[in-house]
């Protein structure tokens, strides 16, 4: 680097040095990530015959923008050994390769024998393309680079950063690393852009953003139950003080998922169970499930419903509206008559951080979210629809719960009341 007049960051240096085949660089915006992946693949195909490098980003405009940073420092370093290049690639005399590709699955087969694959702005490359391109280093046993600035908590860059183990090596850079980033600039894009936005682009943290379904949802989360809510949950109360329920939504590949728990006197649902399992038959899940709740579950599996009557379980048709299922959930969250037992619904929350509108420019106008991360929630949906119904209309506030009255001291004082209705005047006839 310093050869082409850059003096590299201590953790350019890192990067450049390191062996480790495969690579994750999770770096803020404008800290150089391009550039240092730029030279070492370029010095690779320059030092090693017949060495195959490619290039995958979110758009084939982005990849072809890293392989003219690549030709750039090429002519800086005056090599004599180019044998040929197009706005897609860059060959040179001995045969080595670096190849631009567009990130579209069904046109990027076929290559094979890959030494290094890149992978920009990978946070935003779809799953499917990733795995395509996986399979062209089986052979060479290549390695791969990931490099991204974070774009919520989805996708294979994200699952690898979290849960990829020793498998990766990662490379953290904020701003904070950047001293070409003063502290003057950065207060600046802190106020104009956001708290959340920020955290994501400057400081390498994974938020839920741009096209959430749910972005409240974590507000729901609370850390104990009422008295009267954990006594009908622990069934130690009589039906008045509130009624367990829950939703399903069927699956096999797909998970199945339950969410269940109590609706109080006041209206409010607190989810304090779920049930969230792959590729299991379904008398594994009639098993799981509370026999004491009713369900409402996706009215598409009416053969399921059938079968978990069967087994004793109360199974109602829920509601599959969509659109009108996501507004009545939503409202619930907003006038917080959902609430959620922490760790009771892991696979709930941790789909409401990634169930999300469509990003690409034919979803983006869409009122239907992505196919995706979405089996707990739809069960949820199918809960609250059910037992929303005729009312998503009306405004829905939390309302006290009722203090208990004390009984009358007298007889006659039942007399003296003036309201008929009042439960304590049953059964007495005035005269």
């Amino acid at each position: 680097m310093r050869k082409l007049g850059f003096e590299p960051d201590p953790w350019q240096i890192e990067v450049l040095e390191s062996q480790h085949p495969q690579l994750l660089l999770n770096c803020c915006r404008q800290a150089g990530k391009s550039t240092v992946v730029a030279v070492l693949a370029l010095v690779h195909a320059l030092f090693n015959a017949n060495f195959r490098v490619l290039i995958l980003s979110r758009s084939h405009r982005q990849s072809k923008e890293l392989l003219r940073l690549i030709k750039l420092f090429h002519r800086m370093l005056s090599e004599q050994i180019l044998e040929r290049q197009t706005v897609e690639e860059l060959e040179l005399m001995h045969m080595s390769r670096i190849v631009s590709m567009p990130c579209k699955e069904e046109t990027i087969r076929g290559f094979s024998h890959v030494n290094l694959l890149i992978v920009d702005e990978a946070a935003q490359v779809p799953d499917d393309v990733y795995r395509t391109v996986r399979p062209m280093l089986a052979v060479s046993k290549g390695r791969i680079i990931c490099l991204s600035t974070p774009h919520g908590r989805r996708g294979f860059f994200w699952n690898a950063w979290q849960r990829g183990g020793d498998a990766w090596a990662r490379f953290e850079v904020p701003a904070s690393m950047i001293p070409r980033i003063t502290p003057e600039f950065l207060a600046k894009e802190r106020d104009a852009i956001g708290e959340s936005w920020f955290r994501q682009e400057y400081c390498c943290s994974f938020e839920a953003l741009e096209g959430v379904v749910y972005p409240d949802f974590a507000r729901c989360v609370v850390d104990e139950l009422p008295a009267h809510v954990a006594a009908v949950d622990a069934q130690h109360t009589d039906w008045f003080d509130g009624q367990r329920l829950g939703g399903i939504d069927f699956g096999f590949r797909n998970p199945f998922a339950a969410v269940w728990g109590v609706k109080d006197r006041d209206d409010v649902i607190w989810l304090t169970g779920e049930h969230y399992h792959r590729q299991k038959p379904l008398w594994f899940h009639a098993e799981h499930l509370p026999r004491d709740v009713v369900w409402y579950a996706d009215p598409s599996g009416a053969t399921e419903i059938e079968e978990l009557i069967r087994a004793n379980c109360v199974v109602r048709k829920g509601i599959n509206a969509l659109r009108a299922g996501i507004a009545a959930v939503s409202a619930r969250l907003q006038n917080g008559t959902l609430k959620v037992l922490r760790g009771r619904c892991p696979n709930l929350l941790a789909e409401a951080g990634l169930y999300r509108y469509g990003t690409r420019p034919s979803e983006a106008k869409g009122e239907k979210p992505v196919d995706a991360h979405n089996h707990a929630l739809a069960a949820l949906r199918y809960l609250v629809s059910t037992v929303d119904r005729g009312r998503m209309a009306l405004e829905k506030l939390p309302t006290p719960t009722p203090q208990p009255q004390s009984p009358p001291r007298n007889w006659w004082d039942w007399m003296d009341d003036d309201d008929d209705d009042h439960p304590d005047n049953k059964g007495w006839v005035r005269c």
